[in-house]
């Protein structure tokens, strides 16, 4: 989940993305094929945008959740590519955010941990100023809040009055990171 020098999961590169979550599904017309069917997708671990093919005869829908890993797979015929973010449909980039936060309430404890760990990038900035709403006065506070480790988004909340929304301030992150707006990347491979 962590990808620079800041990692808390471990210290080896991250494994490939095993489930995705279905962000729309659109008909691409090929000249030397009939219509397919294309999902593009959201891997879970890595926030891969993903184009994938689903096997005959399956009909995927918004926000189902697909296994893409090695193995025996029941929806997925195969991953056609990585996508570019302006390559997403309409509908895919507004359900993006939305998508993104599922997953990190789903993976509450991994970036509770990364609230808990997270350390100065440079001498001057540190990962956590990188959370949107997080500046100097309230990274000073978070900072002495976390003596106690926190527990849960809820046990930010209340003890970090400032940060109203932990989970949401994540997934812009996240959007920030797959975007490509920002060249230090903590959840996000390149």
């Amino acid at each position: 989940m962590i990808h620079n020098k800041n990692r808390f999961k471990n210290q080896r590169e991250q494994p490939k993305e095993e489930f995705a979550i279905i962000l729309d599904v659109v008909l691409e017309s090929n000249s030397s094929f009939k219509d397919n069917e294309i999902a593009q997708a959201i891997g879970t671990s890595n926030f891969t945008l993903l184009e994938l093919v689903p096997k005959p005869g399956v009909i995927l829908r918004n926000g189902q959740k697909v296994y893409i890993g090695d193995g025996k797979r029941d929806e997925i015929q195969y991953i056609k590519r990585a996508l570019y973010p302006d390559k997403l449909t309409g509908t895919s980039k507004s359900e993006l955010l939305f998508t993104i936060m599922d997953i990190v309430n789903e993976k509450e404890e991994d970036f509770i941990r990364f609230f808990n760990l997270a350390g100065p990038i440079t001498i001057r900035k540190h990962s956590l100023e990188l959370i949107p709403g997080i500046g100097k006065k309230h990274l000073t506070d978070l900072l002495e809040e976390r003596n106690k480790p926190f527990e849960s988004f809820e046990n930010i909340k209340e003890r970090c009055h400032f940060f109203s929304d932990p989970q949401k301030a994540i997934a812009e992150r996240i959007l920030i990171e797959i975007e490509g707006k920002d060249e230090v990347r903590l959840f996000v491979r390149k």
